[in-house]
């Protein structure tokens, strides 16, 4: 067997070590951003909630792609359409959930 091969034993792609340390580097620098963003407090409140929100969808796709090796081949059409199902599922968690926290506290307030 070619060690040299990008398929495993079950013939799925896999990358090589130099694709898995860019991918690393990606995803510590999309924690980084919305990190520092908040440590240091540059920005108004909603633009700091959108850059969390843009870095944290961007590090899902980063992470599908490079670790779980989705990609659009006709053979990957089941993970790619479940991958999509994630990411709309989380996207409606996310909101959803700022939207519930900004009208409790907007609710709980009403007095002031």
């Amino acid at each position: 067997m070619d060690k040299s091969s990008n398929h495993g034993q079950g013939g799925q792609a896999h990358g090589s070590e130099k694709e898995y340390k860019k991918a690393l580097i990606y995803c510590v620098v999309l924690t980084l951003i919305p990190f520092l963003l908040v440590m240091t407090g540059i920005g108004s409140r909603q633009f700091i909630v959108a850059v969390i929100m843009v870095t944290a969808v961007a590090q899902i796709l980063v992470q599908l792609v490079a670790f779980l090796h989705m990609n659009t081949s006709s053979e990957q059409m089941w993970n790619t359409s479940s991958g999509i199902f994630v990411v709309v599922i989380v996207a409606i968690i996310l909101i959803g959930s700022l939207w519930i926290m900004e009208h409790l506290n907007h609710n709980m307030l009403m007095g002031h």
